[in-house]
């Protein structure tokens, strides 16, 4: 890491599982992020939960961290996130806590340290809105939801 990386501080809370987040390669934009459990957790097929991490996040201002589901997780178990990504903004001081989904067929268990989502630090802005009486025009207008494909 160079001078210029951005930090990320972090507390432990009392169920912290001793796995910090990590990045699984030089090249990963994501690191994983671990289950914080007293005992596993069953997911039904179908059905949502709360994973804690036992984790607090200090994000700089001007970033976020997404929450990103696992390749891995998605392919062999139909384990998703409900909400991805999911955004934590830099003045959030509570526990990261993961929803995950089970879209599988069958039961998911999750087990204490299981790598469970990606953490991408993020860049962000905010804007300011402004009303106006009309919108330049673009070749797709008002299109959405596919219709691109449309657009030659």
């Amino acid at each position: 890491m160079t001078t210029d990386t951005p930090i990320v501080k972090f507390t432990k809370l009392e169920h912290f599982c001793g796995l910090l987040p990590t990045y699984q390669s030089s090249g990963a934009s994501g690191c994983d992020v671990h289950a914080s459990l007293k005992e596993p957790m069953i997911l039904e097929a179908g059905k949502r939960a709360l994973v804690p991490t036992g984790l607090c996040l200090e994000i700089p201002k001007g970033y976020e961290v997404q929450v990103r589901p696992r390749s891995g997780l998605a392919i062999k178990n139909g384990i998703a996130l409900i909400n991805s990504p999911g955004t934590i903004d830099s003045d959030y001081r509570g526990e990261l806590k993961i929803i995950v989904i089970n879209l599988g067929e069958t039961r998911f268990e999750i087990k204490n340290g299981d790598r469970i989502a990606q953490l991408v630090l993020a860049p962000t802005v905010q804007c300011q809105f402004l009303e106006a009486s009309h919108l330049t025009e673009t070749q797709r207008g008002a299109g959405g939801f596919g219709s691109t494909d449309l657009i030659k």
